[in-house]
């Protein structure tokens, strides 16, 4: 269910009942990832020579979140699904983004063998080798920061980043951004992003709720 729907629901649900709906805000705006001199002209890492390069670009968004969340953010309900597609030996999304409790399939659409695995701290697993048109799955129960290989192909490679709370989202290609029902208050909004260092600023949602901008222009140093 869209999260506009969802809210929509809550307040005609809390209008039957009789109770006033809390006032929330949105925090909306964009990241704009600026590529810096320093990184074009760098001098080549040796951990980066021999590997090869991927078949497509790569997609890589970034993600907005709250840390801390507001205090009872995560409420305990079944998870929808979500997907990590193998296609053009590249894994897609590259980043993807979730609540802790989510199982996230990982179908097989190349005409190629595929084995996803990780040896993430907050989560490590290894599917094994399957086919086009196969798929396996996994649970993510912790939060954390997942690093997912294919054991065949070297160059594949996506994050998946757990919380614990409702309050991220995940960029869209122009950079735009919406974290919806956020409760009034003083937070710190942070951008992860797997090029750049880790950013935050701290913004307020006021008691009356609405819209509140937040834009990032970061570029590595």
């Amino acid at each position: 269910m869209l999260p506009a729907t969802s809210s929509l629901l809550a307040a005609v649900v809390l209008f039957y009942l009789g109770a006033t709906p809390p006032v929330t805000g949105t925090l909306r705006g964009r990241v704009d990832v600026r590529q810096g001199t320093a990184d074009r002209d760098r001098r080549p890492n040796p951990a980066d020579l021999g590997m090869p390069t991927p078949i497509g670009p790569v997609d890589r968004r970034s993600v907005v979140y709250l840390d801390p969340a507001p205090r009872g953010a995560f409420d305990e309900r079944d998870e929808p699904r979500a997907r990590i597609d193998q296609r053009n030996e590249m894994f897609m999304p590259h980043v993807l983004a979730i609540v802790a409790g989510t199982t996230v399939d990982f179908p097989n659409s190349d005409l190629t063998y595929h084995n996803v695995f990780s040896l993430s701290r907050a989560k490590s697993f290894d599917l094994g080798r399957y086919a086009v048109g196969k798929s396996k799955s996994v649970r993510f129960e912790r939060p954390g920061i997942i690093r997912v290989f294919c054991e065949i192909h070297s160059h594949m490679s996506a994050f998946i980043l757990v919380f614990a709370h409702r309050y991220f989202a995940v960029t869209e290609p122009d950079g735009s951004f919406r974290v919806d029902n956020v409760p009034p208050g003083t937070y710190s909004v942070f951008v992860w992003n797997e090029a750049l260092p880790l950013e935050s600023r701290r913004v307020t949602v006021p008691e009356s709720g609405g819209e509140v901008e937040l834009n990032f222009s970061i570029s590595r140093r």
